[in-house]
């Protein structure tokens, strides 16, 4: 397969998994329903994303994941239009569960292709091209979401991400050299590479960045409605665009990797980076706020770019019970990122859902820190 065939095909996947979140703030109005309850559409496919991979990748580690990849796309298609025909809120959280447990496969399937597919120097760059390419979809899945309500419809933009997947799915080849994955032998593998402390260490900076960045992410159109009274779908979708410049931080973490004497110094400043950015939104003024939030965007990406391919170089497990706990990592921190910081938001406004995002952030530079200097020592 071939890799910029792969890519589009995340690109496509990450579209599922974020258009909802420009019109959480249009459901919450539509369904009468809260900010958390509305922000629960992305828990919802968020919390089996944390757990699934956990299985998935033992059931990889015996199939080759390319075929996975084309039937995880295949139903990511036919959920897309149950999606728009549900008619309760109810419902739209059962469509995103479903979501969530196909999204796995699909993650999996494709991080562990590229990480059994490619070696060294050839890994960090494919596997960084793969961040880009969940930045381009995150991105434009919530952009064109919000564009697609604002002059068609929201359910429009779903018909659109349907048709893509289907076709790129029929494209997948059946069979594919290097496709195959050393068998995982137990689920007991995940729990001994937690045993390696910079394993351990990774994987909760991760789940700390993702907290954070899943949170803000998640209430960026309710703070924007009720800070700065921005409500039209269109113009939340053009704050969402500090998002894009992520993806241009994350092609430079590689130059940024050669510069750092050790990867877990780069993580640390951009942790350090990622802290300050949270205290500068805080603010009231709409310029500051935008500025922070690109730079926000920019530090998790890299953090990103830095972690994925770094773990996959000092865990002893294969690579799809690493990846599998990469992705189980992130997406916890995701799943309750986009929960409980959303009931703090409702009770106590934009500067104490920071604070609480500002204090899981230095969790995860602690981890960092500690990770680096151990090594060093080491």
């Amino acid at each position: 397969m071939q890799l910029r065939h792969l890519l589009l095909c995340s690109v496509f996947i990450f579209f599922v998994l974020y258009a909802p979140q420009p019109l959480l703030g249009l459901f919450a109005s539509h369904f009468s329903v809260s900010p958390a309850t509305a922000g629960s559409l992305m828990t919802a496919t968020m919390l089996p994303l944390a757990i699934a991979p956990l299985v998935y990748g033992l059931f990889l580690a015996k199939r080759n994941p390319l075929t996975i990849l084309k039937i995880a796309m295949l139903v990511l298609a036919i959920s897309c239009i149950a999606f728009t025909l549900a008619p309760s809120f109810e419902l739209l959280l059962l469509v995103r569960f479903i979501q969530g447990i196909t999204l796995p496969a699909a993650l999996t399937a494709m991080t562990s292709y590229i990480g059994v597919t490619f070696q060294a120097d050839q890994l960090q760059r494919n596997m960084t091209l793969y961040i880009g390419s969940t930045i381009v979809g995150g991105y434009f899945g919530r952009m064109l979401a919000a564009l697609f309500t604002d002059f068609l419809s929201w359910q429009s933009f779903y018909y659109v991400i349907a048709l893509g997947l289907v076709l790129f799915a029929l494209a997948i080849p059946k069979s594919s050299k290097g496709a195959s994955i050393h068998a995982a032998k137990s689920p007991l593998l995940y729990l001994k590479q937690l045993k390696d402390p910079l394993v351990l260490k990774l994987y909760g900076a991760v789940f700390c960045m993702f907290f954070c960045f899943a949170a803000l992410l998640n209430y960026l159109p309710f703070i924007l409605q009720d800070s700065f009274a921005i409500t039209n779908t269109r113009d939340i979708g053009l704050v969402y665009s500090g998002y894009l410049l992520g993806a241009l931080a994350s092609i430079a973490t590689p130059w940024l990797l050669r510069k750092s004497s050790t990867p877990w110094r780069l993580l640390t400043w951009v942790f350090v980076f990622y802290s300050l950015t949270m205290v500068l939104l805080m603010s009231q003024q709409l310029l500051l706020f935008v500025i922070a939030f690109t730079g926000f965007c920019g530090a998790m990406f890299v953090i990103h770019s830095s972690a994925a391919p770094l773990v996959n170089k000092i865990s002893s497990a294969p690579a799809s019970v690493t990846n599998g706990g990469y992705v189980s990592f992130y997406y916890s921190g995701g799943a309750l990122g986009s929960l409980l910081p959303g009931l703090v938001y409702q009770q106590h406004g934009q500067v104490a859902f920071m604070t609480v995002l500002l204090l899981v952030c230095l969790v995860g530079l602690s981890l960092v820190y500690l990770a680096g200097r151990n090594t060093i020592r080491g």
